[in-house]
């Protein structure tokens, strides 16, 4: 039963601690968002560049070694 207790004063933590949250609003929403696709292009790019690199890199090392 002592479980059972536990369980539903979590639970009431949560709905508590979910009230006292700040959310954003549309703007701020749409600039993270913005920030963050941004963001991942620039990553995506970096690594796809990364990986051009390292291929040539790989098949001129082993292009080499095999004569």
């Amino acid at each position: 039963m002592s479980r059972m207790k536990d369980v539903q004063q979590f639970v009431e933590d949560v709905q508590m601690e979910m009230k006292r949250v700040t959310w954003p609003d549309r703007e701020q929403l749409r600039n993270a968002t913005a920030v963050i696709l941004v963001f991942c292009i620039i990553i995506a790019i970096i690594i796809g560049l990364m990986d051009t690199l390292f291929s040539w890199f790989i098949r001129t090392f082993v292009g080499v070694l095999s004569g």
